[in-house]
């Protein structure tokens, strides 16, 4: 896991959000998350709020992120609609007819690509485009399979097989694509996250030259990131757990994590690894034994007067994001997840190296108390 001498904010002129689980949660904005894209903002680091979601178009998801104090703006939201669409155009002649079955983000996404959006097979579109709508029909996914065997190119904003909802996790859009392809055996060209034509739409809309991904997920934000050679930030305000984090293949690693986007704002402390396999990050020192057990151990001295290593010293209660950060910009001081980033370094090493991790010490600090084996 890397590091970085200077705030976040400081080094990239582009961070590429994700939303659900980073940027908000439900009908209400993550803990800190406006404050701290404000901040950064002020730093000059621009966003480009980056969703998988093509029901929804760009000025509806900047009305929602508003409404949280989010300071957003249309054009800097990118969906995954607007990433089809433009593979679309790119292949298709302008005005050709696409078969749209989606929400109204995909319409307008295809409509503002210079193409036709049509509803029916029998307007011999050239190509079928399918994102989620919570109201799709039957017939509405007939139509896209009717085109399709008759020969229309098929391509797809996203694959994710569930969305999240208060009642829990529904059926999401890739989903619905699996309907169509059972009923073709045809297989689409999926647009959205983390495949890389998701990543160089949110560049081009950016104009990104030195861009930061930031999410919440390893197998869509960071995979992108690592598919597309641009570094990422990992926030555990989402979906993610330290447990998985530490189970991750070389594709999900990423390259500096923070707790929530306060993590924007402040410098990350890199984790190193020494020849004989220890990992060592800010007070912490861990290693996979010979009985494949990760293990911790405080590095004395450099655990500060601050108590046990991993304790968050760094943020008083009442402090904002800058003033905690100005206080010490030129450290990067411990935010309680240095004993995690020298674990996820020294049990990534070891599985490269053939030896997974089977167990974890149960003397271990407090940050780690609820990580469980990648093996277990």
């Amino acid at each position: 896991m890397g590091g970085s001498a200077v705030a976040p904010a400081e080094r990239f002129d582009v961070a590429l959000l994700d939303l659900d689980g980073v940027v908000y949660r439900g009908d209400g904005a993550v803990p800190h998350a406006a404050d701290a894209i404000a901040a950064a903002g002020r730093r000059g680091l621009r966003v480009g709020y980056v969703t998988n979601n093509a029901l929804r178009i760009p000025e509806a998801v900047a009305a929602r992120l508003t409404g949280f104090g989010v300071p957003a703006r249309p054009e800097e939201v990118i969906t995954s609609a607007q990433a089809a669409a433009h593979v679309l155009a790119e292949r298709l002649p302008p005005g050709a007819a696409v078969l749209v079955a989606g929400g109204e983000g995909l319409w307008a996404a295809v409509a503002a690509e210079g193409l036709t959006p049509v509803a029916s097979a029998d307007a011999a579109p050239l190509a079928v485009v399918q994102g989620f709508d919570p109201e799709i029909t039957y017939g509405r996914l007939a139509e896209a399979a009717l085109a399709v065997r008759a020969g229309a190119w098929w391509v797809a904003s996203n694959a994710d097989l569930t969305v999240p909802t208060e009642r829990g996790l529904a059926p999401g859009n890739g989903s619905l694509v699996a309907m169509v392809r059972a009923a073709t055996g045809a297989e689409p060209l999926v647009t959205g996250k983390p495949e890389p034509a998701m990543h160089a739409e949110s560049v081009r809309r950016t104009q990104a030259r030195e861009p930061v991904v930031v999410g919440d997920r390893l197998d869509t934000d960071v995979e992108a990131g690592a598919r597309s050679g641009t570094p990422t930030l990992l926030v555990l305000t989402g979906v993610t757990t330290g447990s998985e984090l530490l189970a991750a293949g070389p594709a999900h690693r990423p390259t500096l994590l923070a707790a929530d986007l306060r993590g924007l704002l402040r410098p990350h402390p890199p984790a190193r690894l020494a020849p004989d396999g220890r990992a060592r990050c800010g007070g912490w020192e861990c290693h996979v034994d010979d009985a494949g057990v990760l293990r911790w151990r405080a590095r004395g001295a450099d655990a500060g007067a601050g108590g046990e290593p991993g304790d968050p010293r760094d943020v008083a209660p009442d402090q904002t994001p800058d003033e905690a950060v100005g206080e010490a910009p030129d450290r990067a001081v411990d935010d309680g997840l240095d004993a995690l980033r020298a674990a996820c370094l020294a049990a990534w090493a070891a599985a490269d190296a053939g030896r997974p991790t089977r167990g974890l010490a149960a003397d271990r600090p407090h940050a780690c108390a609820d990580l469980a084996a990648p093996s277990a």
